[in-house]
């Protein structure tokens, strides 16, 4: 299998949880010489400062622009002087209890942004070869397996929230691009990360912080509701290996296969959480508490990697039992992190050191 030449990556939302995880990835393999360009509008969950040396530790191969992916004119002014090539489009609003009570910026960002994005691809590569467009999504967009069921690239779409409509229309409109447009195109469909920089409102972070800050453990209606969990470096390797071997076109499935309802993931993190701390597991459990259960929750999601698997070479490598301890040890030992996302004064850093400046 013919391999494509990576040169000049424009990673949006790079400053967030996975974005920052996967540019750390990139720039770490030593078959990619080539520049990463990070495009983020640093909104609540952008934070540069998960990207903390990283320009003392790749010197002349990153570059930092706080943008808009919805400025057509700012967009535009990065791929023609980086020379843009390959574009992994990560920037989104993802958290489905905003898109629930303020769907507006999901709309703007996930369906708008991507438009504006794309488009400005396709003008810009106009006649150009050695190109793709790489857009990541979320399995979410499928709906609710049911029992037994798992979701594959032929699965129809049934979005249930704010967020995953707008994400599936986003795919569509990708989809469309590759179809209409002759635009080298591929998007993947992961399922719920987890690991280190993960803004501390979802799941597992959430429930760490509050076990060890002796907080409520809140969980949606009975807890059955189940997840495929995903390690953030499996899902990384995952879009290195479609962005070197994918083919245009093609949409690939990301799952962990580390499907678990969500109260047994909340036990097993008491469990694991008291094996670093020193804490009696039973005094996590005690802080478990069921809470009125959110507007159009799906029930299960399930994803079935065979064929990103089979086409391209990629499997999980982190166990959930894995992925857990490192993701607790990694939040109790940053704590200094975890600070100032909590009181919010990574927010101040940033507006000191960026302002409305493109850097």
């Amino acid at each position: 299998m013919k391999m494509r030449e990576l040169r000049s990556i424009l990673v949006t939302g790079g400053c967030g949880f996975i974005g920052s995880n996967f540019i750390r990835l990139l720039l770490n393999d030593g078959a990619f010489t080539g520049t990463v360009v990070n495009a983020d509008k640093l909104t609540y969950a952008g934070n540069p400062l998960n990207l903390s040396g990283i320009d003392e530790l790749y010197p002349g191969r990153y570059t930092f622009y706080r943008a808009d992916i919805c400025d057509h004119e700012t967009m535009t002014g990065i791929f023609e002087k980086h020379r843009i090539d390959t574009v992994v489009h990560f920037a989104a609003e993802s958290h489905v209890d905003r898109s629930i009570s303020g769907p507006h910026e999901f709309v703007r960002t996930n369906i708008n942004g991507t438009f504006t994005l794309i488009e400005t691809a396709r003008r810009c590569w106009e006649g150009k070869d050695g190109v793709l467009f790489h857009h990541v999504s979320t399995d979410e967009v499928y709906g609710s397996a049911a029992e037994g069921e798992e979701f594959s690239e032929t699965t129809g779409y049934d979005p249930h929230s704010p967020y995953s409509a707008s994400k599936a229309a986003s795919d569509h409109l990708v989809r469309a691009y590759g179809h209409t447009y002759g635009l080298p195109v591929t998007i993947s469909n992961c399922s719920n990360n987890y690991g280190p920089y993960q803004f501390p409102e979802k799941l597992i972070p959430l429930m760490i912080l509050n076990m060890v800050e002796g907080k409520r453990l809140p969980v949606y209606g009975d807890g059955k509701n189940v997840r495929d969990w995903l390690f953030v470096d499996d899902h990384a390797e995952a879009i290195r290996l479609i962005l070197r071997k994918g083919a245009a076109g093609e949409t690939y499935n990301i799952g962990g296969g580390s499907v678990v309802s969500n109260i047994d993931l909340v036990r097993l993190l008491c469990e694991r959480t008291a094996l670093k701390t020193g804490e009696k597991r039973g005094v996590y459990e005690g802080l478990i508490q069921f809470v009125t259960d959110r507007p159009g929750h799906d029930r299960r999601y399930a994803v079935n990697s065979e064929k990103i698997k089979t086409s391209i070479g990629w499997t999980p490598t982190v166990s959930l039992e894995q992925g857990l301890d490192g993701t607790i040890s990694w939040y109790l030992d940053n704590v200094d992190w975890v600070r100032g996302v909590q009181t919010g004064e990574y927010r101040s850093w940033i507006e000191k050191n960026y302002g409305d400046r493109d850097r």
